[in-house]
C-alpha cells in the first residue's frame, strides 16, 4: 500500500474567511474589531506595500487585541470558537475531501499561518495533525508576539520538513489558495490551488 500524506492550508482553502479576523470578532465584538483595525490601519497599509513584514503587521494586531490576556481564558474562548464558529466557515467540498483522504488512510495535516489555539480543537475533532503559528506566552499571559516565526510562505515548508521526512512518502498532496502557499505546493506530487471555490 502506498504511503500518502496531504497538507492543507486552512484560511481561505478550507474556510471561506480568514479565521484571525473572525476570532477577533468572536472574542471582542464587532465594534472593538472595527475600532482596533482603524487604529492599526497604518501598519496594515505598511505591510500591504511591503514596508513591514507579514509577521510584524500580524504581531501589531495580536498585541492590540490579545496582548496581556490570560492564556487559560484565551484558550477557552478559542475552543468555543472552534466548536461553534469554525464549522460555519468550513467549505463543504473541503471537508468532504479531507474525510475522503482520512478514510482511505492518508495522513492529513493542516498547515496554517493562523494560531494553533483556535484551530487545534477542530483538528482534534476530525483526527487531523496541525502545524500552525505559535503565540508567545510569558507568566501565563499572551504577549501578543509570535513565538519564533509566522507559519507562512517558506516557513510552512521549513515546519513541514522539520516534522516529516517526505522522502518516506509515495505521494504528497498539497492544497492552498494564496501566494503564501506556493512554496508548500511545490513540495507536492499532486498540488491543488483554490480547489474548493
Amino acid at each position: 500500500m502506498k504511503k500518502r500524506i496531504a497538507f492543507f492550508d486552512f484560511d481561505g482553502t478550507i474556510t471561506t474567511r480568514d479565521t484571525l479576523l473572525e476570532v477577533i470578532k468572536f472574542y471582542k465584538g464587532n465594534f472593538k474589531f472595527y475600532v482596533g483595525f482603524a487604529l492599526n490601519a497604518p501598519f496594515i497599509l505598511a505591510w500591504k506595500v511591503g514596508i513591514i513584514s507579514n509577521q510584524a503587521a500580524k504581531e501589531k494586531i495580536l498585541r492590540h487585541f490579545f496582548g496581556g490576556l490570560s492564556l487559560t481564558e484565551f484558550q477557552e474562548r478559542c475552543d468555543a470558537f472552534a466548536v461553534t464558529q469554525v464549522p460555519l466557515l468550513v467549505r463543504p467540498k473541503a471537508l468532504k475531501e479531507i474525510e475522503k483522504l482520512v478514510t482511505t488512510g492518508v495522513t492529513v495535516v493542516i498547515v496554517s499561518a493562523s494560531a494553533e489555539n483556535w484551530i487545534q480543537h477542530w483538528c482534534n475533532l476530525h483526527n487531523l495533525a496541525l502545524i500552525g503559528t505559535k503565540l508567545e506566552v510569558s507568566n501565563g499571559l499572551l504577549t501578543g508576539n509570535i513565538l519564533k516565526r509566522n507559519c507562512h510562505g517558506l516557513e510552512k515548508v521549513n515546519r513541514i520538513n522539520a516534522a516529516f521526512d517526505l522522502a518516506q512518502y509515495d505521494e504528497v498532496y498539497c492544497y492552498g489558495d494564496t501566494k503564501g502557499d506556493k512554496p508548500m505546493l511545490e513540495l507536492a506530487t499532486f498540488s491543488f490551488y483554490k480547489p474548493f471555490r
